[in-house]
């Protein structure tokens, strides 16, 4: 209703509620489609890929057919395609080369809290283009965690919808001292923290790490640690080729410990996991004015991450 009435649209639901995987079919299923597809940006590659498939499951086609991605050097596409998962240059390429984004009906803007650049620009396009060319354009922006006054104030004018349902209550627990990584390297203690909850604890265990690097060393002391010779232990990282990544979010008879990067924070939401460690830190893309290019500096993460 809010979209057939301004066109757009903010929704605020938290981590886990489905709004990823079960807006664009609401689209599908009320008739917004019908006159072309619903192009889902999605901050990462991974996410992108994974929730294509998890939607084409449960619209009960092959992945590729209603449901597709579109990523850097791989698409799944076809003509029937009405769902469309993309990264966020897929789109401003798209919009640069067709200023009047035919076949497009409507535009998701997922996980919009990480404010990258191509994602700001294309939503200051899209509100454009509709608001020249394309009266007819949809525009949803979507988060778990966002300055939803600051967007609705933007987008005017636009409804905003927030759902205060959480699937499972989450208990925050803090350690007692702050830990030096200097001194104290960050794979020593996620593993030291891993063994001290598998006792007491159910279900499986996502542990954060910034990068590739921490990820396999986190691993390598996991897999060393004699209290937790029960579980599987997975890396998650955008650089693994598609059937590792598989691996990590497929379920198993045995209790497992995946070792991701941020990529899992958002957009994927994987079953089982009942104790997320978090490092608190992330590779975060900067621009280095002496080199004149962009470099990945280790951070502290913000506290909308941290809530994700």
């Amino acid at each position: 209703a809010a979209l057939r009435g301004s066109g757009r649209v903010v929704v605020q639901a938290p981590t886990g509620s489905g709004k990823s995987t079960q807006i664009p079919r609401m689209l599908l299923q009320h008739g917004f489609l019908n006159g072309g597809e619903v192009v889902v940006l999605q901050p990462r590659r991974l996410a992108a890929r994974m929730l294509a498939r998890r939607v084409a499951e449960e619209v009960g086609t092959p992945l590729g057919d209603v449901v597709g991605y579109q990523i850097r050097l791989e698409s799944r596409v076809s003509k029937a395609t009405r769902i469309r998962f993309v990264t966020e240059g897929i789109l401003l390429r798209q919009m640069s080369f067709d200023p009047l984004l035919r076949g497009v009906a409507a535009i998701v803007f997922d996980e919009f809290h990480e404010r990258h650049l191509y994602g700001d620009i294309s939503l200051a396009r899209a509100l454009q283009i509709q608001r020249s060319t394309r009266p007819d354009l949809k525009i949803a922006v979507m988060s778990a965690t966002l300055d939803a006054g600051t967007l609705r104030d933007y987008l005017a004018p636009c409804d905003v919808l927030v759902s205060q349902g959480r699937s499972f209550p989450v208990r925050i627990e803090y350690l007692a001292r702050a830990v030096d990584f200097d001194r104290e390297p960050v794979w020593d203690v996620a593993t030291r923290e891993c063994a001290r909850l598998a006792a007491s604890t159910t279900g499986d265990f996502l542990v954060f790490m910034p990068g590739a690097y921490e990820i396999s060393r986190t691993v390598q002391a996991l897999q060393a640690g004699r209290e937790l010779r029960g579980f599987v232990v997975m890396p998650l990282h955008g650089e693994l080729p598609p059937e590792a990544q598989d691996r990590a979010v497929a379920r198993y008879d045995t209790r497992k410990i995946i070792v991701s990067t941020n990529v899992a924070e958002t957009s994927l939401t994987i079953d089982g996991v009942t104790v997320v460690i978090d490092a608190g830190l992330a590779r975060v893309a900067r621009f280095d004015p002496n080199r004149g290019i962009n470099t990945l500096l280790i951070e502290k993460i913000s506290h909308a991450s941290a809530d994700q």
